[in-house]
């Protein structure tokens, strides 16, 4: 089984892979779609409603190569999907539990999290197929790391994680993360697309040109994925993992490197959804808040597992 899953983990990045380039396909040499002007309501700040004339995007009739390389693109994306969740079980029933056990294993989990969540945005949203590219290589780019940095063969759980606690604090940690970094993807291209729509010429705005989703929508968007992801990394992050460190070594807190890493990404996070929600904030300056916090999230998953001790060491226990 344990092969199995090293083998079934090549194919999902290779599927990964290919849907990746079909994505680049279409965003590369499909044609933008119409826009037209219609009403739209948009929040302002706390809540306050403005009617506002927004940018609406009209699909083409006629599907040409390009909308069909997308459309590959995303059947590839649920077979690597498929594939992702066939490398998570065969780990698991190889190591006869939960495969959360290590930073390699945490990284598949929370990429598969990722996926499903853009499947479901795909399956909702279809006018959002272009963000594919920009999610799949997300995904490329933490699998590799995760098998030439991370990997870890399969072996039992060390003696700090035999709680029942490790189920529920490590999978809304998961949940989470893999939540947040799929609202990275709109958040990176909201700043992309906002800048290119006021006239920034230079890289990376002028990947802008072949976005037609307006950029209100995916500022939209990644609010609420990240509205969705907060609530569960703070019960994960802030009240599971104390509850579980008093319960193993008798203390609530204990400024380990990755209690305080995951407290700088909780304030982050915090952060940005107070900024969203205050009119005078530009929504620009509070979506760069919300990049900031998914670098902070790659730090406590790279730089704090590799580069620091701690009593959290064992999550890249080799």
């Amino acid at each position: 089984m344990a092969q199995l899953s090293n083998q079934l983990m090549a194919l999902t990045v290779l599927a990964y892979l290919a849907a990746m380039v079909c994505y680049a396909g279409e965003y590369a040499f499909g044609k933008r779609s119409h826009v037209g002007r219609a009403a739209a309501r948009q929040l302002v700040g706390a809540g306050a409603p403005v009617e506002e004339s927004a940018p609406v995007v009209v699909a083409p009739a006629k599907l040409g190569r390009s909308e069909w390389s997308g459309w590959i693109a995303a059947v590839l994306n649920v077979i690597a999907l498929v594939l992702h969740l066939g490398t998570l079980v065969t780990r698991g029933i190889a190591a006869d539990r939960m495969p959360w056990g290590n930073m390699y294993e945490y990284i598949l989990s929370a990429t598969f999290v990722g996926s499903a969540v853009w499947v479901g945005v795909l399956l909702r949203r279809p006018a959002l197929r272009h963000l594919g590219l920009f999610s799949s290589l997300a995904l490329v780019v933490l699998l590799g790391a995760a098998a030439l940095v991370a990997y870890t063969p399969v072996g039992p759980l060390v003696p700090a994680l035999h709680s029942y606690w490790f189920i529920v604090h490590v999978s809304s940690v998961i949940i989470s993360s893999g939540i947040f970094l799929i609202g990275a993807v709109p958040a990176l291209m909201f700043l992309i697309k906002n800048g290119y729509d006021e006239g920034k010429r230079s890289f990376p705005y002028t990947l802008g040109k072949r976005v037609p989703t307006p950029a209100v929508v995916l500022e939209r968007l990644t609010f609420r994925l990240h509205a969705f992801a907060f609530p569960l990394f703070t019960f994960g992050a802030l009240i599971a993992g104390p509850l579980w460190a008093e319960a193993s070594w008798g203390r609530y807190w204990g400024w380990d490197p990755k209690e305080v890493w995951a407290f700088i990404s909780w304030i982050v996070y915090a952060a940005y959804l107070h900024a969203r929600a205050t009119p005078s904030v530009k929504r620009t300056v509070a979506t760069w808040i919300a990049l900031f916090g998914f670098v902070t999230m790659l730090m406590n998953l790279f730089g704090v597992n590799l580069f620091f001790e701690g009593l959290h060491s064992y999550a890249n226990a080799k």
